[in-house]
């Protein structure tokens, strides 16, 4: 769609000679200009997805028939041949006598909530990835403690010991958080001096806690 154009829209459709009304934004998802074309009946069925016909041509019949509102979920295909899944919602129009005249409402472009499931599985493969930073930076951390090394060479220490296992880093650094945890005891003194450093005062007066 055209930038800054909205993915929902307005229509009408009154029973009597089947006449359609669009508003600029539904007319843009079907790719057309305001005012370029009027919008028929036998227009809004070409722009349906070939599967989808057969079931506007039912939702049609049963509005024809009963006056039931127009309410569905479909695709469309616009003029460039791009698919919208859309959903189509409406109530019926009465007349002064409460006479059921037609239906209108508004197609909305679900095209952004396809994306949605596109995008979650990005996240989710971002997530993964950051989870796998985590390990590999506290297993660097505890290297960079006990030899005393920079990020870099306790880096360094975890891809060569990758290469001789020919595993991911990232299983690396998680077995080796698993054993030191399990099986790497701190001596008392040692404890002491690290709680000394903990507690250590640092704060200054024109810098406040972090929340």
């Amino acid at each position: 769609m055209p930038s800054g154009i909205r993915r929902i829209g307005a229509f009408r459709f009154f029973y009597d000679g089947e006449k359609w009304e669009w508003s600029d934004e539904v007319a843009a998802l079907h790719g057309y200009a305001p005012g370029e074309v009027e919008p028929t009946t036998e227009l809004m069925r070409r722009h349906k997805h070939p599967d989808d016909r057969a079931h506007f041509d039912a939702v049609l019949a049963e509005m024809l028939t009963n006056h039931a509102p127009f309410s569905s979920r479909h695709r469309i295909i616009d003029t460039s041949g791009r698919v919208h899944p859309v959903a189509v919602i409406a109530h019926s129009i009465a007349d002064a006598a409460g006479e059921a005249i037609g239906t209108e409402g508004f197609y909305l472009d679900l095209t952004d909530a396809e994306m949605a499931v596109v995008q979650r599985r990005v996240d989710d493969q971002v997530r993964a990835f950051r989870d796998s930073s985590g390990v590999i930076e506290q297993a660097k951390g505890m290297l960079m403690l006990v030899y005393g090394v920079n990020a870099d060479r306790a880096f360094d220490v975890l891809r060569w010991r990758s290469q001789q296992e020919n595993v991911k880093i990232r299983d690396v650094a998680a077995a080796l958080l698993d054993e030191i945890q399990a099986g790497l005891v701190m001596e008392d003194h040692h404890r002491r001096r690290l709680d000394e450093i903990v507690l250590r005062p640092r704060r200054n007066a024109g810098n406040p806690p972090d929340a």
